[in-house]
Parts: structure tokens; sequence; C-alpha cells
């Protein structure tokens, strides 16, 4: 039996060009999700705990709990640019470097509100969006042109990504 792979505990990413209504519907309901499910995965971890690395070389989890936020953020403003603009180009961000700011050692309930408050918002506007707005199209340096539905399935898979990071850690150090 071989070792689970720290870095992708759901497994990793697989880009869809669309989605279903059903599949949508889900994607929207993991992201409304996201906030509370990530909040019980860090509920009453220590400073020692949240400055642990979720894997060997991996950051700690209270530099994924900045970045979730920080993440989508990024995701919510390109749905906006999507929405609003034909094909935009979208700007990238070095996420290893945004990790290391010096607000990402701080208390992490900023970045807990921050994303509560991030996707009540974001889920707003998928809630109200139509088919045809998903198809739209954003153009990004590395993935090409994806869809809307591309991006709602990765950010619904980021959120459940990152808080397995938390869980997984929690089970293997037995933190309860």
């Amino acid at each position: 039996m071989s070792e689970p792979d720290l870095r992708y505990p759901i497994g990793k990413f697989t880009p869809v060009p669309s989605l279903s209504a059903a599949d949508r519907a889900a994607c929207i309901e993991q992201i409304a999700a996201a906030p509370a499910s990530f909040r019980r995965a860090v509920a009453n971890l220590s400073d020692p705990q949240l400055d642990t690395p979720y894997r060997p070389g991996g950051w700690t989890v209270r530099q994924v709990a900045h970045h979730v936020p920080d993440s989508h953020m990024n995701a919510y403003i390109r749905f906006k640019l999507g929405l609003t603009e034909d094909v935009p180009a979208i700007k990238t961000y070095e996420e290893k470097d945004w990790a290391k700011t010096p607000e990402t050692r701080a208390p992490i309930g900023m970045s807990l509100d921050l994303l509560t408050a991030l996707h009540v918002r974001w889920v707003t506007l998928l809630r109200s969006m139509q088919p045809v707005d998903f198809a739209r199209t954003i153009k990004h340096p590395d993935w090409g042109t994806p869809s809307l539905d591309t991006i709602l399935a990765l950010y619904a898979w980021h959120g459940r990504h990152h808080t397995a990071h938390v869980t997984a850690l929690r089970e293997r150090m037995k933190w309860g």
C-alpha cells in the first residue's frame, strides 16, 4: 500500500470545460460551506499547532488559513471580471510570496472572518448567475481560456483541498 500524497489529500483537481446544472449547484454549495468547514478544521488549535506545517516542506496551518481567503478573493475578482468584460486577461500572483507577508503570522481570526464575509457575497453572485454566464471565459497565462464553470469547479475543490490539509494533519497528529 502506497503512502498517501499529503499535498493532495482529496486528489488533484481535474478541469472540466462545463458543468451540468446539478454539478454547478453542488459546487456552489461547496463554496457556501467552505468557510464553516475550514473554521471547524482549525477550531481550538493552539499557536504551536497553527505553526505546524501540514506536510514536510509545506505551509503551516496558519499560512493555509491566511492563504484561502487570499486565493478566494482573487477567484471572486476573476468571476467579476469574467462577467463584466469580454475574455479578460487575469493577472496571476505569487502564492508562495503572499504566504510569507507579515500579516500571515497574525492570529487567523481575521482571515476566517474575511473568508466568511467574502463567501456570503460570492455565493450571492454565483446563485444569481445564469447558465450562459458560467460559459463565459477568462484568459489566464497558465490555464488558457477556462470557462467560469471551470473556475467554479476549481475553487469548490480548492476549499475542500485546504480543509483536508488541516483535517488530515489533525488526524495524523491525533489532535482530536
